[in-house]
């Protein structure tokens, strides 16, 4: 720190922040290091991210919604064309597991960037 004033960032707004996987404070830094493990810190403004958890949150949305999702469209490929059970062991990991990299990385860059906003308003930082 060079003990100037603080640097004052304009607000991110949380769809920036989660679909596009960035810091929630300047919008820029990426917020994973790979998959799905987040930064230790912003690469570009220095936020620390130690602090922040998105536990079970983002898991249990994809459970829910993509699982639904995926059941109702294994019924209908089985009753629409009747393939054999192989096909559903091969098709449905290969449609399900991409989908959940996909779903789960904004919803979890969503959850960080929410306990951001509202653990800074909490805080007064």
């Amino acid at each position: 720190m060079s003990g100037g004033p603080p640097v004052s960032y304009a607000p991110v707004s949380l769809a920036h922040a989660a679909l596009r996987c960035r810091c929630p404070r300047c919008g820029r830094g990426a917020l994973f290091k790979g998959v799905l493990t987040i930064r230790e810190s912003c690469p570009e403004c220095g936020l620390d991210f130690s602090g922040q958890d998105a536990g079970d949150a983002p898991a249990v949305g994809v459970i829910f919604i993509l699982g639904a999702v995926l059941v109702i469209a294994a019924f209908w490929v089985d009753v629409r064309f009747e393939p054999p059970l192989w096909v559903h062991a091969i098709l449905w990991p290969a449609v399900g597991l991409p989908l959940t990299i996909v779903i789960l990385r904004p919803l979890k860059a969503a959850v960080v960037a929410l306990q951001y906003r509202h653990r800074r308003s909490a805080t007064g930082l």
